[in-house]
C-alpha cells in the first residue's frame, strides 16, 4: 500500500462508524479534553500504572482514548493524531478505543476542524459480556425434581 493509499485509508474511517467490537481501528482523531490521570494496580503482576482518558473526536463525533503511563505525556490538547491498529473495549458499560501493545499512535501535522462532542459515543451504555463464560456443575439427572443418585432428592432413604 503506498502512502497515499495509506492515508486515505486513514481517513476513511470515522468515529461515529465504530462499535465495541471494532478491532484494527486506524483512524485520525484530534485531541479534545485530557482528563485528570490516576494510578491502577495491574491485577496479573501487581505493579502500579498510570492511566488517562483523553476525549478524542472528529466532525462526526468522539469517543475516550484510553492512554497509558509514557503515552499520556505524548500528546495535548489539540494535537491531531493517527491511530494505527488500534481497538474498542468496554470500560463499566462504556466504550473506549484502547492503543493496546499492538497498537501505535503518532502526532499528525494535517488540520482538523471542530470535532463534534454532542455525538460521544463513550457516552451511551452498552451491556458488557461476561469475560469468561459461567460455570455451573451440573449434579444428578436433568430432572427438574433433583431426583437421582447423589441429589437432595434420596436423602434420607435406602434401597434395599
Amino acid at each position: 500500500m503506498s502512502t497515499e493509499d495509506a492515508s486515505k485509508f486513514l481517513e476513511s474511517l470515522k468515529v461515529e462508524k465504530l462499535t465495541p467490537e471494532s478491532r484494527n481501528v486506524n483512524i485520525k482523531v484530534k485531541v479534545v479534553k485530557k482528563g485528570e490521570t490516576r494510578e491502577t494496580v495491574s491485577r496479573s503482576d501487581g505493579s502500579t500504572h498510570r492511566v488517562s482518558d483523553v476525549l478524542v473526536g472528529d466532525e462526526t463525533g468522539c469517543v475516550y482514548l484510553s492512554l497509558w503511563d509514557d503515552n499520556i505525556e505524548k500528546v495535548s490538547e489539540g494535537d491531531v493524531i493517527e491511530i494505527k491498529n488500534g481497538y474498542l473495549s468496554l470500560f463499566r458499560g462504556s466504550m473506549r478505543l484502547n492503543i493496546g501493545r499492538e497498537g501505535s499512535f503518532e502526532k499528525s501535522q494535517a488540520e482538523m476542524g471542530e470535532v463534534n462532542s454532542s455525538n460521544n459515543l463513550s457516552d451511551k451504555q452498552y451491556e458488557q459480556r461476561p469475560r469468561y463464560p459461567s460455570f455451573t456443575p451440573r449434579y444428578g439427572s436433568d430432572r427438574g425434581d433433583r431426583g437421582g443418585r447423589g441429589s437432595y432428592g434420596n436423602r434420607g432413604r435406602r434401597r434395599y
